[in-house]
């Protein structure tokens, strides 16, 4: 794949979304349990009203095991979304979680590609080849590798640049669109 893919992008293309870390400031050895917790990173708002001008799709795609450690329910983490869609301010087509914890070694956990499919399922017109999976984490990179779409690491959390472009934040990107 060329590093050279947003002149090859149109408004037919899918955006794949990690949150925590790239979206919202991540707690450290924690989890986002509840609304008050959901912060969004400086000028995400500008960021998706950028990216719901150039992509069909936006989906988010996060592990969040704490429900897996019994640490939150399904419903508390449908209420951190909610206020994070309130204040993202654009419509996201939809938001995929994997509940399971790392060792269950589950298809649906980053870095297998079980949210991929599934959005792909749900929405038969995503193609992986023009899609773009932005993380800042190696499974997030190692998630959208393995479902063949396109990969921009966000450096802010210091762990080694990896994946085809990186950018330093979610509008970094937007801007370049």
């Amino acid at each position: 794949m060329s590093n050279n893919f947003l002149s090859q992008m149109d408004t037919s293309w899918s955006l794949f979304l990690d949150r925590d870390g790239v979206i919202n400031k991540r707690i450290m050895n924690g989890y986002v349990r509840c609304p008050a917790e959901m912060v969004l990173l400086p000028h995400v708002q500008e960021a998706f009203r950028i990216f719901h001008t150039k992509f069909k799709h936006i989906f988010i795609v996060t592990n969040q095991q704490g429900i897996g450690k019994g640490l939150m329910t399904a419903q508390d983490l449908s209420q951190v979304h909610d206020r994070m869609l309130e204040q993202i301010g654009v419509p996201v087509t939809h938001i995929y979680f994997s509940p399971f914890l790392a060792q269950e070694n589950n298809i649906m956990r980053k870095p297998q590609i079980g949210m991929a499919l599934q959005a792909k399922k749900d929405y038969p017109d995503v193609d992986f080849k023009q899609s773009v999976m932005i993380g800042d984490s190696e499974s997030d990179m190692l998630f959208g590798m393995n479902a063949g779409m396109h990969t921009v690491f966000i450096t802010s959390g210091g762990a080694e640049p990896m994946g085809e472009m990186q950018c330093t934040s979610l509008y970094q990107f937007a801007a370049m669109l």
